[in-house]
């Protein structure tokens, strides 16, 4: 199976119900876009994309016991949320179930819900195309968020994360601390012609 995308669909589709499945299809979808605009590997993006959910439809039990049996940290917000466990458990998956060897892929499947400081091209991609795939219709500013996913990256990025976080301090959410982290450093990294496409869409 390893990296034969067709085959990686078809286990997806078994793998996932269906709401999550068309999710799955979705991100896959908009990263090769994304892909495709920012000059990034395109298969490496749908892989990506194709397994970033490959552990949501686990049980949280399910997750907690592959972390533990294979020393998979977990922090404490993670203990009580068991389901934000699916992306360091896809990534754990992604290598040995689906025969995925390459870091970056890994990585993006790792990093898909909180970010991190420093993200790749990839990383970047598939974090904003779970955000902005087509199916997705609740999330603030979506709109102009997906707009700016193909004119500048680091701004969209910055606006999920803004937003994000936005969302789960009025919502009383606990807040991963890698979100607040990467938010930070991309505040940092911003240039100012990101920080005013930024600062226009508030």
């Amino acid at each position: 199976m390893k990296n034969d995308l067709k085959k990686i669909r078809k286990a997806m589709e078994k793998t996932l119900d269906p709401k999550r499945f068309e999710h799955t299809l979705g991100v896959a979808y908009t990263a090769a876009a994304l892909a495709m605009r920012y000059d990034g590997s395109i298969k490496n993006a749908q892989l990506a994309g194709l397994l970033h959910d490959c552990a949501k439809c686990l049980s949280d039990e399910k997750r907690l016991s592959i972390c533990e049996k294979h020393n998979i940290s977990i922090n404490e917000i993670e203990r009580r949320n068991p389901f934000l466990l699916h992306a360091k458990v896809g990534s754990f998956l992604a290598m040995e179930e689906y025969g995925v060897n390459d870091p970056d892929v890994i990585h993006a499947i790792l990093n898909h819900t909180t970010g991190r400081p420093g993200m790749s091209l990839l990383e970047k991609i598939i974090f904003i195309a779970d955000y902005i795939e087509p199916g997705r219709k609740q999330a603030p500013n979506l709109a102009r968020i997906r707009k700016l996913a193909f004119e500048d990256l680091d701004a969209a990025l910055l606006c999920i994360l803004r937003d994000t976080l936005d969302y789960l301090e009025e919502g009383g959410g606990e807040i991963d601390p890698m979100t607040s982290r990467t938010y930070q450093y991309y505040c940092k990294e911003c240039d100012p012609e990101s920080e005013r496409m930024i600062t226009d869409g508030k």
